[in-house]
Order: structure tokens, then C-alpha cells, then sequence
């Protein structure tokens, strides 16, 4: 089984920010494949079911971006799921241009917090991770108030082309593995 963790803050004060990529990415799977994120628990929002033939949880912590690896963690115990193959987490990249894609099967957190808290809860950094580049701020500008700012003009068409091809990248992953996929999505 594959847990698929969309990173984000709940709320409507925070939909389809910049920061909410991973949330926005995760509504894309479930709407492609029918998969209600109906479930409560583990301080998060999923939903159960299958993937080309491949049984998997789609998930939305909700516990604010900082602490996500208290919902994600607990998850992946609770469903014996081996966070090193078979755990992806789509984040938010502010390093990267808007509209870029990078899949890496481990690495740092590069400063995200999201990243660094379930690196923590984990206690490794071996988990498959999507990033989706939501490019940098403007000089003059706080960090914080451009990734939670909502994304408009030709970024937002960028970036829902962008969560598309990360939806891509996640069956990619589990029908042909992770090289393939990286060669084939990354851009």
C-alpha cells in the first residue's frame, strides 16, 4: 500500500496558495481515480482506495505545514506502510521556478518545514518526495506572506498544469518505480 501526502495548511484561508501545492495535487488524484477523502484520524484527512491496481491512501495532514510528520508518521505505523518505497510526499519547492517538477527518492529538507518535521517524526530522510516549484519571493517581500498568497494570473495556469504532471509522476512512481519516473517527469 502507498500513502500519497499532499503537504498544505487546511482551511479556506489557505486553499490553493503556493504553499498548498500538495493539497492541490492530492485533489487532483482523488478526482482522477475517485477517492472521497472522507476519513478522520491520525490529524488527518484521507481517503482510501486503488491506483492502477494499486491500493492507496491519499492524504491531507492537518496539522498546519510545520508539523506534518505528526499526522504522516502515526499514518504510516498504523498501516505498516515502509516509508522508504512506498511513502511519496508532494511539497512545495520556493526554490525552484513556478512550474518546475523535481522527484528525489531522499534527501535534506532544503529548508521546508513540512519536510523537516517528517524527517524528524521519521527519524530518516529516506521517504520519495515531489517537489513543485512555486518560484521565490519578491525582493522587499516576507517569505511567509508569498507562499500563502493564492496564485494568480498565467502562475496559476502554469501551476495547474504543473499539479497534473505531479499526479502523473505519483502512478509513474508505483506502475514503472522511481528512476523511470524522475527520467520521464522531472522538468
Amino acid at each position: 500500500m502507498y500513502v500519497i501526502a499532499g503537504l498544505g495548511n487546511p482551511g479556506t484561508k489557505y486553499a490553493h496558495t503556493r504553499h498548498n501545492a500538495g493539497f492541490d495535487t492530492i485533489d487532483v488524484l482523488a478526482k482522477r481515480y475517485g477517492i472521497s477523502l472522507r476519513h478522520r484520524r491520525f490529524k488527518g484527512l484521507y481517503g482510501k482506495g486503488t491506483i492502477d491496481g494499486q491500493k492507496v491512501i491519499l492524504l491531507k495532514p492537518q496539522t498546519y505545514m510545520n508539523s506534518s510528520g505528526d499526522c504522516i508518521q502515526p499514518l504510516c505505523h498504523h498501516y505498516k506502510v515502509d516509508t522508504t518505497s512506498d511513502l511519496i510526499v508532494i511539497s512545495d519547492d520556493v526554490s525552484m521556478d513556478v512550474g518546475r517538477l523535481r522527484t528525489r527518492k531522499s534527501g535534506s529538507a532544503g529548508g521546508h518545514n513540512g519536510l523537516k518535521s517528517i524527517i524528524s517524526r521519521l527519524g530518516n530522510d529516506e521517504f520519495i518526495r515531489i517537489k513543485i516549484g512555486v518560484g521565490d519571493k519578491k525582493a522587499g517581500t516576507d517569505l511567509a506572506d508569498h507562499v500563502l498568497s493564492r496564485v494568480t494570473g498565467e502562475d496559476a495556469g502554469t501551476l495547474a498544469e504543473i499539479r497534473e504532471r505531479a499526479a502523473d509522476t505519483v502512478t509513474a512512481i508505483m506502475s514503472e518505480g522511481v528512476d523511470k519516473a524522475i527520467s520521464k517527469y522531472n522538468c
